[in-house]
């Protein structure tokens, strides 16, 4: 495990979390799942995201003007959640799906700090497929960055207080890159 205190917030990564044969594994059941691309709401204008998703969550998620319905847990999700929760010693209720089909897919500059998800939320992440870069930057000076390549396999961990004082996201690339899945799990607090 390899691990960053920006600032005060703690980054962990594991690579090489899931063996080659889970991540062929999922990559073949996750083929399977009903992926969508949602249309958000972005500086006073509706467009679709760059990339595809999915939902799965015992609560209902809203960002960016989406609302995203509790959906149950197949079961090798639901495994799949219980072992990152072991790993990273958070206990996590949800968890978006993200394919970035290409190069051309992106999530732009954005913090995952929605009302649901607390005032200090941690969100994991599961890499699969092509390995990309996510780029960190300080809220406060766009100019204090960290920069790390996301391998298959592997798992990252953005804890509590990351949120707060730095954004995230994984850019564009005009590099020929294959497809890339991303598992980020969540803790929605009901209520808020």
């Amino acid at each position: 495990m390899k691990a960053t205190h920006p600032e005060g917030a703690a980054l962990r990564y594991w690579p090489g979390w899931l063996t080659q044969e889970e991540q062929a594994w999922w990559w073949q059941w996750l083929e399977e799942i009903r992926w969508q691309q949602y249309r958000v709401r972005l500086f006073g204008r509706t467009l679709p995201q760059p990339r595809l998703s999915a939902w799965y969550g015992d609560s209902a998620y809203r960002y960016s003007g989406l609302q995203l319905p509790a959906t149950p847990w197949p079961e090798p999700l639901a495994q799949l959640r219980d072992r990152v929760c072991t790993a990273t010693g958070y206990a996590f209720n949800s968890v978006l799906l993200n394919h970035y089909r290409s190069g051309s897919d992106s999530i732009g500059w954005h913090r995952d700090d929605e009302a649901e998800l607390g005032a200090a939320p941690a969100v994991a992440a599961v890499s699969l497929g092509a390995c990309r870069r996510f780029l960190l930057r300080r809220l406060e000076d766009h100019r204090c960055r960290e920069e790390w390549w996301l391998e298959p396999g592997s798992l990252l961990l953005m804890a509590p207080g990351l949120q707060s004082c730095w954004q995230h996201c994984l850019p564009k690339t005009r590099s020929r890159v294959g497809p890339r899945i991303s598992l980020t799990f969540r803790l929605i607090q009901p209520g808020r």
